[in-house]
């Protein structure tokens, strides 16, 4: 079963793997962030064959969003020969929920001066698996595959994966398919048992490297929280290749 099924040319109706972790009758908004890269790079595509590389996805949630229909729009806020900025738009009854801004750039060949010093993580399968629906509830939360290596509270390196399509019969980019998954880390090494705390996050963004590759995105991930009611989950991200770039999530604490 797929997350979502196209009932139009922008519509997606969500199943029950879509089913959220705060509140099983709310969508968990990780699927619908992989769903705006979907329909940001159709509208690529369909205006241009450059094939321009994303290098950051920056979304705003602003709010939740029932287990509903929900509609998709792009717009290229700054087009270019070589750079666009270009805005992906999932709404509900006609209502802004999540907005992907995302950078786009035409490829080049760097190979010759590329590197980095972000630390490589164990492998998938050097993690122990761990179920995470011992602490969240809901569809999506049930349909991925977790690899967890915890040292503490707020700290560890998580794998995760799904078997299932993003949208059903159609053909989706391993970069958009990641995307989907992004969202799922600021729940998988709590600093307090989410009964007691909840911590969701407002936004998250990702600066990508290169286009991931493989079934797993990794995370070497850190939760903190500060003491005025602000947080922060930030992680470096990896495939199977290694490091695939930085991302961080906003938190609102509410004890």
């Amino acid at each position: 079963m797929a997350y979502f099924e196209r009932t139009g040319t922008d519509t997606f109706e969500p199943s029950r793997h879509v089913g959220g972790a705060w509140n099983t009758d709310e969508q968990h908004i990780a699927p619908a962030l992989g769903l705006l890269v979907h329909v940001l790079e159709q509208d690529r595509d369909a205006r241009r064959d450059d094939g321009l590389l994303v290098s950051r996805l920056s979304y705003d949630i602003r709010g939740t969003v029932p287990m509903a229909e929900v509609a998709t729009s792009v717009r290229v806020v700054r087009p270019g020969r070589t750079i666009e900025l270009v805005e992906a738009t999932l709404a509900h009854g006609g209502r802004a929920v999540v907005t992907l801004r995302a950078w786009l750039s035409r490829a080049s060949d760097t190979a010759a001066i590329a590197g980095s010093h972000l630390a490589h993580v164990p492998a998938p399968d050097e993690v122990p698996a761990w179920d995470p629906t011992t602490v969240w509830p809901g569809g999506f939360i049930a349909s991925v595959d977790v690899r967890r290596q915890q040292s503490a509270p707020g700290r560890a390196v998580v794998w995760a994966r799904t078997s299932e399509p993003l949208i059903a019969g159609e053909d989706v980019s391993t970069l958009a398919r990641t995307a989907g998954m992004l969202d799922i880390v600021n729940g998988m090494t709590v600093r307090a048992d989410p009964r007691d705390v909840s911590f969701p996050n407002l936004d998250l963004t990702a600066h990508l490297l290169r286009e991931p590759v493989g079934e797993w995105v990794g995370f070497d991930a850190t939760v903190s929280f500060g003491a005025t009611g602000l947080g922060l989950t930030s992680s470096v991200l990896h495939d199977a290749s290694g490091p695939l770039g930085t991302m961080a999530q906003t938190l609102t604490l509410r004890t």
